[in-house]
């Protein structure tokens, strides 16, 4: 019995599509488009015309970066810095030069006005464009959606819980820019979901401990608080940046330099940080309890009054 001639199969319970109908609407089964809207190359469309060329080098070649940050009260936290590192990102992989910041921002509040959002997660995306012309132009879309959706259930309790990775990562030369070439990381975080925890830590086949699939490692070990060096091939997140000055600032001794797997075993205090979900304490590793998460509570208080005082 073929797709067309299937009226119902008793043993499925599925229903099969009329007789009539056309190959695209056959095959369009799975997750429908988001009902949002979103801004793309400076018009702003909804659901599923929401849509990129595939011959966007982007969509075709993972040809993309992106940042993504959290909006308070309709203010995008640590714009500045984010930008910066995106057209850092462009100049140094030969990308077309991206929107400008003014055109950037006034798509980001009309998506947030359109969505009826104050607090959010946002995510700027440029891609390499379509090959071809001259000048080459980027793609560019903006998008946000509510932060309840987004953040771990360690977030809100402020006890997380991280596995680290099966499978081993090595230092990459362009893990330092937030590219959309991603597959390794997501498959990663698919580790922590399918154990019940937040979020999975990335290590080498020596053992080194890289980051996390989408956030950065810190540890209070040895009366020094330690994260893997931006050299080690990780990204340097815009929130470890924040967190290492204000923990400079407190007075803690800093360590940025090759963090091991057995050191996330004996440090006094796990804690992970990244724009979405600010800073995160650590309670269990693997299962086994951390001792303490009070340096993270700090640094978690730092961060709540820079984003009162509206940087």
């Amino acid at each position: 019995m073929n797709d067309e001639g299937r009226a119902r199969d008793g043993a499925s319970g599925t229903t099969a599509p009329a007789p009539g109908a056309s190959r695209r609407e056959r095959f369009a089964r799975g997750a429908q488009p988001p009902d949002r809207t979103v801004w793309i190359d400076g018009a702003l469309v909804r659901g599923s015309a929401a849509m990129v060329s595939v011959f966007d080098r982007g969509a075709h070649d993972g040809g993309g970066i992106f940042e993504t940050f959290r909006v308070h009260d309709g203010r995008p936290f640590l714009w500045t810095r984010h930008l910066e590192r995106m057209v850092v990102a462009a100049a140094e992989l030969g990308f077309p030069v991206p929107p400008s910041p003014t055109t950037l921002r006034d798509g980001l509040d009309a998506v947030l006005a359109a969505n009826g959002l104050t607090d959010a997660v946002g995510r700027i995306t440029v891609t390499r464009g379509i090959a071809g012309g001259r000048p080459v132009r980027t793609g560019c879309w903006i998008e946000a959606e509510p932060v309840e959706g987004r953040l771990w259930r360690g977030t809100r309790t402020g006890k997380g819980a991280v596995i680290l990775t099966k499978r081993p990562f090595a230092a990459d030369t362009l893990a330092r820019y937030k590219t959309t070439s991603r597959l390794g990381y997501h498959l990663a975080a698919e580790e922590a979901r399918a154990a019940g925890a937040d979020e999975t830590i990335l290590l080498t086949h020596q053992g080194e401990v890289l980051e996390g699939s989408a956030s950065n490692v810190f540890l209070h070990v040895d009366g020094q608080i330690a994260t893997p060096s931006h050299n080690r091939g990780i990204l340097a997140g815009i929130t470890r940046a924040f967190v290492l000055q204000a923990c400079y600032e407190m007075g803690f001794a800093l360590r940025t330099s090759a963090i091991w797997r057995d050191e996330l075993f004996i440090a006094d205090e796990v804690f992970l940080t990244n724009a979405v979900q600010g800073v995160v304490p650590v309670a269990t590793v693997e299962g086994r309890a951390v001792k303490s998460r009070g340096i993270a509570a700090r640094v978690r208080e730092a961060l709540d009054r820079a984003v009162a005082a509206g940087m």
